[in-house]
């Protein structure tokens, strides 16, 4: 179709925006910090809450999206991400940008799922590969330039507001997308489609219920409701999982449960993920409050990581239909063995120098690993399972993050002598979440001739 073209630059600029939000936050943490007086659990919060409500609505949206149209749910999605970023721009208190944060989140959950389904509904078949391709891009450029963009605002320090500028960068991108909407083709929704209200609460609430204490449980002494959190985290999640079988139209089919491969590389994308992006936070974190370093200066000492995985990305898919399921495997313990490597050269001016091509080989199997996984879990999926595994991968990898966000700082700011401390308790909470990732992807076993003519079935969502 020709609108397909106009359709492009909208999508993608909102993917863009989505990812931006990610990388911009977490070189701004310690600013945010210092300039709200925030304790630490409270600044996990604003990075874990932007991911949680994102993972949370990501499987819900796409129902909405089928039920209510597309371009419909893709401008409502639009509206709330832009409110929530200028109401974080403007949060009195780190209760405030928090809250912020959750909206912000929730927007991107609603948006994410419709952008795949638009560039469907809008391009010729012959031309989606090279439109899901620049799709791949724009998130590839999204987390390479957005702790550099959000370095040199930073440094500017515009206006003298600090940190704020950064919270107002999505703004204009958000707006043009919006203003470009009217280029979005309007599908017709499907009648009668129900939506599971019950397990996305379920699904909420147990996340939620998990990643609140983990935040905030240390700085407060663990009293009483961090325990009765966990206890609802349990109670809600094990509720969802049991009830699967027994609700219409539930959120995720029940064959993922009885799929031993779904299982496991649903498992094998979440684990992965608590080790990123808390990587990239706790590198952040400690270059800026530790090592003294500027908020640009570190995007900087960072860029290697970003630059590998561009890399590492663009060599995937060669390297799969070669390895399979071993390039999981060998990316994972490389990202492991650069955490190690890193330990004792952070601590120096002359280690931090050698540490970026430490830096750059970890990006590349970082971006090896992203760029193929999907492919390979869904290469696994059988029958009925392949469609919920489909959705149930991106809602495993930002819930992931959000996890191991909090879980990583848990490890950073656990009782230590000095700072290089902290940080060598941090890279080993890394290099067990790398391990683990290794050793889950062993159990995946390749079936001949899936790996190269493997695509997600149906909808991505």
């Amino acid at each position: 179709m020709s609108g397909g073209r106009l359709v492009l630059p909208v999508v993608l600029s909102a993917t863009f925006v989505q990812l931006l939000n990610v990388t911009v936050a977490q070189v701004a943490a310690p600013a945010i910090q210092a300039g709200l007086s925030a304790g630490p659990g409270a600044v996990q919060l604003v990075l874990a809450g932007y991911t949680l409500t994102y993972a949370c609505l990501l499987i819900p949206a796409a129902r909405l999206g089928d039920r209510y149209g597309y371009r419909r749910l893709f401008v409502a999605g639009t509206v709330v991400f832009t409110a929530g970023s200028l109401a974080g721009a403007c949060a009195p208190n780190a209760a405030s940008l928090i809250i912020a944060r959750l909206v912000q989140g929730a927007g991107s959950g609603v948006v994410a799922p419709q952008v795949l389904s638009l560039i469907q509904a809008a391009t010729h078949a012959t031309r989606r590969p090279r439109a899901f391709g620049l799709y791949g891009a724009t998130m590839a450029v999204a987390s390479l330039a957005g702790p550099l963009i959000g370095g040199l605002v930073l440094s500017a320090d515009l206006f003298g507001l600090g940190w704020r500028p950064v919270m107002l960068l999505t703004v204009p991108v958000a707006l043009a997308s919006l203003a470009g909407a009217t280029a979005l083709p309007r599908t017709r929704g499907a009648d009668g489609l129900r939506v599971d209200k019950l397990g996305a609460l379920l699904l909420t609430m147990g996340a939620g219920a998990l990643v609140l204490p983990l935040a905030l449980g240390r700085e407060a002494g663990w009293p009483w409701w961090t325990w009765a959190g966990f206890a609802v985290a349990v109670a809600a999640l094990g509720y969802f999982v049991r009830s699967l079988p027994h609700r219409p139209d539930p959120l995720i089919h029940p064959a993922v449960l009885r799929d031993r491969s779904a299982r496991r590389g649903t498992s094998l994308v979440f684990v992965f993920n608590t080790g990123v992006p808390s990587f990239t936070y706790l590198l952040f974190l400690h270059l800026q409050s530790a090592v003294g370093y500027s908020a640009l200066a570190a995007a900087l000492a960072s860029a290697p990581f970003a630059a590998g995985a561009v890399v590492g990305s663009r060599a995937a898919p060669a390297l799969t239909r070669r390895h399979g399921p071993t390039v999981l495997t060998v990316a994972s313990l490389i990202l492991a063995g650069m955490c190690l490597a890193l330990v004792p050269l952070v601590g120096s001016a002359a280690g931090r120098q050698a540490a970026l091509p430490v830096l750059a080989v970890g990006g590349a199997a970082f971006g090896a690993f992203t760029a193929s996984v999907f492919t390979l879990v869904l290469a696994q999926a059988h029958g009925p399972a392949a469609g919920s595994v489909s959705g149930l991968l991106p809602t495993a990898q930002q819930l992931g993050g959000s996890i191991g966000v909090t879980a990583a700082g848990l490890a950073y700011y656990a009782p230590a002598a000095d700072a290089d401390t902290a940080f060598r308790h941090a890279m080993l909470y890394q290099v067990a979440a790398f391990t683990i990732t290794a050793l889950i992807s062993l159990r995946l076993h390749q079936r001949p001739g899936t790996v190269a003519t493997t695509r997600p079935r149906g909808r991505a969502f």
